[in-house]
């Protein structure tokens, strides 16, 4: 199940792993979710990590990267390779000096 990160209250960071049964169904739950919170911040710039992506090939990740029908920026993640861990905190970082 995914998680929404709340980046210094100017930015979100939605997770979701890559061997979820459906990305976007998760996605659009996490906005619910963050709707019956707060729906103040649906409106606040959002990232989407696609974590544990050291499980894919380049092939797959494509394939799940065309499949991905979201309204924010994707990046997949590693924490375990650290791939794509600081381009992730660049982005984040551009976000919150907006």
């Amino acid at each position: 199940i995914g998680s929404i990160i709340q980046i210094f209250s100017l930015s979100l960071l939605f997770m979701i792993p890559a061997d979820s049964e459906d990305i976007n169904a998760e996605y659009q739950i996490l906005l619910k979710e963050l709707e019956r919170f707060n729906k103040e911040l649906l409106y606040k710039d959002r990232i989407l990590a696609i974590t544990k992506s050291d499980m894919l090939d380049e092939e797959l990740e494509q394939d799940l990267l065309e499949d991905i029908d979201v309204d924010c920026d994707v990046t997949f993640i590693s924490a375990v390779s650290g791939k794509n861990i600081q381009q992730l905190k660049d982005k984040l970082w551009l976000m919150m000096n907006r």
